[in-house]
């Protein structure tokens, strides 16, 4: 099935100009029954030949798709002679929740590279999963650059930096030998130029995409030669995928549970997963609501045909009222 469904035309606004087109509705937010509120934004899907098969709202204009952008950033650092494998290459390619797990094999990547904790730019921060940073703090332990949940991302970036002999200190800026590659690998993978640079929350160099252009850059990496870079990085998170995020999050219930899945989420709301035939799919909601995405994720997946006890389990999505369930996030697609 082939389906188009376009953003909500453009409205005129006072003094003749054209405000920006106005996403459409993925999910709902209902309560009691009553619908409150709504999460707008766009979603590909590819069919197993690469084609479109499913687009709702611009699924062609840039996004930023922070963390899913960092298989593309592991990729780098292999084409750039790091040596890495296993629990490490999915590190290195992690959102980690900051569990004892994630900390541990960060500071032993540090020390077997002989870097620094200091030498790593990634900003203090608590453990990503919640549950995590609250017997984090209830230990009396505080804000860390190891914690941050890009540290194995940044451990690798300085290691491949260190083995090439390129400055350290520099190891973030846009026009770092390392950076350039990592644009390579982007616009290699997805198939277009990309159309801005920014700075990430960790404040590694941010490649802007459209959903299209990540939805192919991970059906590339899920069908790429064994042994290359790419399919190097989709072999390491789908073998180990606690350790791309953590024991209680989507990416790592997809990867276990379904075979052959690369699944990714990046900061506001944005997720990317290709399957092993070469289907994929890449959405953002457009308000950055973090909730939306389970219910727009386990849809989409039932749209691609994906039959599984999980994607039930990702969608639900209850609201709350006196502690008891009252409602939920609905899709509406």
């Amino acid at each position: 099935m082939t389906s188009t469904t376009p953003a909500t035309p453009a409205i005129p606004v006072a003094g003749g100009g054209i405000s920006a087109a106005i996403p459409p509705v993925l999910a709902e937010i209902v309560r009691s029954g009553f619908v409150e509120g709504h999460h707008r934004g766009s979603l590909v899907m590819l069919a197993p030949d690469g084609s479109v098969e499913l687009a709702i709202g611009d699924v062609t204009a840039p996004v930023y798709p922070r963390s899913a952008n960092k298989p593309m950033q592991a990729a780098a650092v292999l084409r750039a002679g790091l040596e890495l494998s296993g629990e490490r290459l999915a590190l290195a390619a992690a959102s980690h929740s900051g569990e004892e797990f994630h900390l541990e094999l960060v500071r032993k990547m540090l020390a077997e590279f002989d870097i620094l904790e200091w030498d790593l730019q990634t900003p203090p921060d608590l453990p990503y999963d919640p549950v995590e940073a609250e017997a984090y703090l209830a230990s009396g332990q505080v804000r860390d650059r190891v914690t941050m949940n890009c540290s194995g991302k940044h451990a690798a970036m300085i290691a491949a930096c260190a083995a090439n002999g390129w400055p350290l200190e520099t190891y973030l800026a846009p026009e770092h030998p390392l950076q350039r590659l990592v644009l390579e690998v982007v616009e290699e993978t997805s198939g277009e130029r990309v159309a801005h640079v920014g700075t990430d929350g960790c404040g590694a160099p941010l490649m802007a995409l459209s959903l299209t252009g990540l939805a192919r850059a991970f059906r590339s990496f899920v069908l790429a030669e064994p042994g290359t870079p790419e399919r190097r990085v989709a072999d390491a998170m789908r073998a180990h995928p606690e350790y791309v995020a953590g024991s209680r999050r989507p990416d790592t219930w997809l990867m276990r549970e379904i075979p052959g899945v690369l699944a990714k989420m990046g900061a506001e709301a944005v997720q990317a997963v290709a399957l092993p035939d070469g289907r994929a799919l890449a959405f953002k909601i457009d308000d950055g609501a973090g909730r939306a995405t389970g219910p727009v994720l386990a849809r989409s997946l039932q749209l691609l045909g994906v039959d599984s006890p999980v994607v039930a389990r990702i969608g639900d999505q209850p609201l709350l009222g006196g502690g008891q369930r009252v409602g939920e996030i609905r899709v509406a697609f």
